[in-house]
């Protein structure tokens, strides 16, 4: 009796259980994800099948590397690195306080909406976060805003790049669910901006209930040359973002081939501005490479244990299980969103997106239930687990911009207000499923 056969006689049950508990086990080592899981995939792919299986896998991870859709990841990272070294977003946050300058909370509330902008121009929360915590929390801290207030703000704003299109979470999950990105950024356009609206009616409540959290507001006029001025600092990323967009639903474009648009709409504009250096390109563009890079290697590694547990059966069992909970498909939806909650506090999305979707969608789908929606229903879970600890991501890119007296505790313990929108809008999402426009 040979070692494969011992193996595969355990039983997918048993299967399933030595190859969590393997990952759990390696993890807690310090691994990194995108190792570990290519790890656990060639161990059981040898043990349950033998070497003739490792070709399967090959062509999984080549399937994956080689969709033109993937394009569009590192450009639309690109853009994001470019903004982090200019000062478009600098002047977009000063020009914001021409609408929101009169109001109590008024630069938290512009906080929120120079987020929503900086989320349509790039789609990751990474640099959005530290250039809000370079920009507007030494501001808000400066005025006088609470310190809690000040720092919720600035994490979960940041963090809107994953809700808003162009957001790289749609992207992957488009390609791991096979479904249309343009319908997915179309759908998750208004739940974005109305989680965007919860955080704004969140500010101004407490900015008139507790008044004491926030300045009052400076009611000094602005001179008409300095509102030209300000402006100006609106009108190209307004642009950028409209030309992107505009060209997605438009049916212009398509994905990939908006976001070569949009970096060459934000190079143009560093341009414009007399920014432009090869220092910046080159600064940029090593960024997008590190960063892609460990999003390849975690989705290599993440393609091949799924092939490899889909081939012994492992999907068709886990998606059995899952649908035997429940015969109401909103309970099944439910346990979903707590998987995926639970492991957003440890694991990074990417890995979340490309272990459990292959798995959950087709659940979904045999639910009748729309994949699109559900594709925006856990983009909006996986906003909480850029909050939540204890490996809540933007609590740490604040940090390493934050003054040394805000420590981790601190700014995890002013991120539970807004934990709670976020899963008030998940809440709300699955009950009017609606929202999406679907």
């Amino acid at each position: 009796m040979d070692f494969s056969f011992n193996i595969s006689s355990l039983g997918i049950g048993w299967g399933t259980i030595i190859m969590f508990l393997m990952m759990v086990s390696l993890l807690l080592t310090g691994m990194p994800l995108a190792f570990v899981t290519l790890l656990v995939a060639l161990v059981f792919a040898l043990a349950w099948f033998g070497p003739m299986s490792i070709p399967l896998i090959t062509s999984r991870v080549y399937s994956f590397v080689m969709n033109f859709v993937f394009v569009s990841v590192p450009m639309f990272v690109l853009m994001a690195a470019i903004l982090d070294r200019s000062g478009i977003a600098r002047d977009l946050f000063d020009a914001m306080k021409l609408f929101a300058g009169r109001i109590r909370g008024g630069v938290a509330v512009q906080t929120v909406f120079v987020s929503v902008i900086l989320a349509a121009m790039s789609g990751i929360i990474g640099g959005e976060i530290v250039l809000l915590g370079l920009i507007a929390l030494p501001q808000m801290l400066r005025q006088g805003y609470d310190k809690n207030l000040a720092i919720g703000v600035v994490c979960a704003g940041g963090s809107l790049g994953t809700m808003i299109p162009p957001s790289i979470v749609l992207i992957i999950y488009g390609l791991t669910a096979n479904v249309s990105i343009g319908d997915l950024f179309t759908a998750s356009f208004l739940p974005g901006f109305m989680l965007a609206m919860f955080y704004v009616i969140y500010i101004l409540a407490r900015a008139y209930l507790t008044p004491h959290v926030v300045p009052k507001p400076d009611s000094t006029p602005i001179p008409r040359s300095e509102k030209i001025r300000l402006l100006k600092g609106l009108a190209l990323p307004i642009l950028v973002v409209a030309l992107v967009l505009g060209c997605i639903y438009g049916g212009i474009a398509s994905v990939t081939e908006a976001s070569a648009i949009g970096v060459a709409g934000v190079l143009l504009s560093t341009i414009l501005r007399g920014e432009f250096s090869y220092s910046l390109l080159r600064g940029a563009a090593l960024q997008t490479l590190a960063t892609v890079g460990m999003i390849v290697w975690i989705g290599i590694g993440a393609t091949a244990i799924v092939g490899v547990y889909n081939l012994m059966g492992g999907v068709k069992f886990v998606s059995q299980l899952i649908s035997g909970l429940s015969d109401n498909p909103t309970v099944i939806v439910l346990v979903m969103m707590l998987i995926l909650f639970v492991l957003g506090a440890f694991l990074d999305w990417v890995g979340i997106a490309l272990l459990t979707m292959p798995i959950f969608v087709p659940v979904i789908k045999s639910l009748g239930m729309d994949p699109v929606w559900f594709g925006v229903l856990f983009c909006m879970n996986m906003q909480i687990s850029f909050l939540s600890p204890p490996f809540g991501p933007a609590a740490f890119y604040l940090k390493s911009v934050a003054p040394p007296d805000i420590t981790l505790g601190i700014i995890f313990r002013a991120l539970v207000p807004f934990i709670l929108l976020q899963m008030l809008a998940v809440g709300l999402l699955i009950a009017f499923p609606g929202i999406t426009g679907r």
